[in-house]
């Protein structure tokens, strides 16, 4: 009996051999045999040639995610567990490094295990498992995990909403080993933080601003600095590092600001410093606009506006005007640090959202740096989709 396939309509197989992650169900003439949610499907093209090897997915719209490319490759244990090892192994220098304790070890298409994130807190490992495919091979995946026998419990953070579209429910808790506590403190070049792996956001700290924070401690000695959508603190805590003067943090959760304000004590930084507020950023923003507020430095690190293109236009009108709003509340001089993490915004349509936020804030700006993704989050060249963050650092000119 032959394994189950998908066939694909004539002339739809370029984005498969390109090594493309992701086949659309527009791009699927037929199904052969029954897989179930996340079974293992061949990709056959219109004249029943072999292509590559995937997750089939009935619920989405990206129909199958492609494990291999590989005719001779199984997706079995043997391979979860060579996966695994080749990702955490790219990251062993970085732990090594003495740079950080806390990284992300598998990222998922671009570290060919679509829909498995793994991240590493010094001795905790979190894991989201997003798709379908990932979902089948949950255990095998915990099982390699836990063989490794390198930390003291894994514990799983599926509470994303993409799982909906996998046709998968939420879900939380121990996988192996110890429970997590409540705070589980991290350093992160010269800097500590604490970290709820359980219930934080994302899997309790975002990895991915690591090099960034450590930017924002250049030039901030005696600047007044404007935090927004501060989290835990992390920008709050490397201003103060870089000898700011004051860090006004805006967080719509006062779990998260009294969680920053335990950070800043952690890292043996003056409170005093420190102004907290429980409020909706934008709000906040205008708030202080119309108060004629001023700072030397902001931060925008927004939660993701669009996780897809369609998104987009929507997305768009909210990062044009927090940044509208940041440029007037920005002096002179003063360096506005601007992120998006919306997988549907390119790096070109950010760049263009931000200059027209300066044009109609009626400043002049340049842009001194262009930001991205840290190691421990690449993107693959054949998947441009996975370079999700985006980031400028701009200076007001006048």
């Amino acid at each position: 009996m032959s394994d189950p396939a998908v066939r694909l309509k004539p002339g739809r197989e370029r984005s498969v051999l390109q090594r493309h992650p992701w086949l659309f169900s527009g791009a699927i003439a037929g199904v052969d045999g029954s897989p179930a949610l996340g079974d293992t499907v061949d990709v056959l093209d219109a004249r029943g040639m072999w292509l590559a090897r995937g997750a089939f997915s009935p619920n989405s719209q990206i129909r199958v995610r492609l494990w291999t490319w590989d005719p001779a490759e199984s997706v079995d244990e043997e391979f979860f567990a060579r996966r695994l090892d080749q990702s955490i192994g790219r990251r062993r220098s970085l732990l090594a490094s003495g740079e950080t304790n806390a990284c992300r070890e598998v990222h998922a298409e671009s570290d060919g295990l679509p829909g498995v994130i793994v991240d590493r807190y010094t001795s905790f490992r979190a894991v989201q498992l997003l798709s379908a495919g990932a979902e089948r091979w949950r255990a095998v995946i915990v099982q390699a995990l836990a063989a490794r026998a390198d930390v003291d419990g894994i514990y799983e953070r599926s509470d994303v909403s993409v799982r909906e579209l996998e046709g998968l429910s939420e879900r939380t808790g121990r996988l192996w080993g110890e429970e997590p506590p409540a705070a589980t403190v991290i350093q992160e070049a010269g800097a500590r933080y604490q970290v709820d792996i359980r219930a934080g956001q994302k899997t309790g700290f975002y990895l991915d601003q690591r090099e960034h924070r450590r930017l924002a401690r250049q030039g901030m000695e005696g600047a007044e600095v404007l935090n927004a959508f501060a989290y835990t603190g992390g920008f709050t805590v490397t201003a103060l590092q870089g000898g700011a003067r004051s860090v006004l943090s805006i967080d719509s959760s006062a779990e998260a600001l009294e969680m920053a304000r335990e950070n800043v004590g952690l890292n043996g930084l003056s409170t005093e410093a420190c102004q907290w507020s429980v409020a909706d950023a934008f709000t906040e923003l205008r708030r202080l606009r119309d108060r004629a507020a001023r700072f030397d430095a902001i931060v925008l690190d927004p939660p993701r506006f669009a996780a897809t293109a369609a998104q987009a236009d929507r997305a768009a009108r909210g990062y044009k005007d927090i940044n509208l709003l940041a440029f007037k509340l920005l002096r002179p001089g003063g360096r506005l640090f601007t992120f998006s993490c919306s997988g549907g915004i390119s790096p070109e349509l950010f760049e263009k959202i931000v200059a027209g936020a300066a044009l109609d804030a009626q400043v002049q700006a340049a842009i001194l740096q262009w930001l991205g993704q840290p190691s421990d989050h690449p993107v693959v060249l054949s998947f441009p989709e996975g370079r999700y963050l985006k980031g400028l650092v701009c200076q007001r000119l006048a």
